[in-house]
């Protein structure tokens, strides 16, 4: 497997990790249980899990209300096309 696979793995894997950490936080939000700090769901979302937190915000209807948490989505989406856009056609 090519360094750019194991590369674009680990950034499926992480998304992954940051849909699932909403869905925890809204499943802990729920029960009344401990929750994931907003500083952390912001932070996953910046570094390079934009797409695992627009997706989980609205999968779970999460944090949705919340504008500074929906620009850090965006954000986050902007900085995950460009690493794609980097991985896909600059990588070499």
């Amino acid at each position: 497997m090519s360094t750019k696979a194991v590369v674009f793995l680990l950034f499926v894997l992480w998304n992954s990790l940051v849909f699932a950490s909403y869905g925890l936080d809204k499943r802990r939000a729920r029960r009344g249980s401990w929750r994931i700090s907003e500083e952390t769901l912001l932070l996953e979302s910046l570094f390079l899990g934009g797409i695992g937190a627009f997706l989980g915000g609205k999968v779970f209807r999460h944090k949705t209300r919340n504008r500074y948490f929906r620009l850090v989505w965006y954000l986050g989406l902007l900085g995950d096309i460009a690493f794609l856009y980097w991985l896909v056609w600059l990588w070499r």
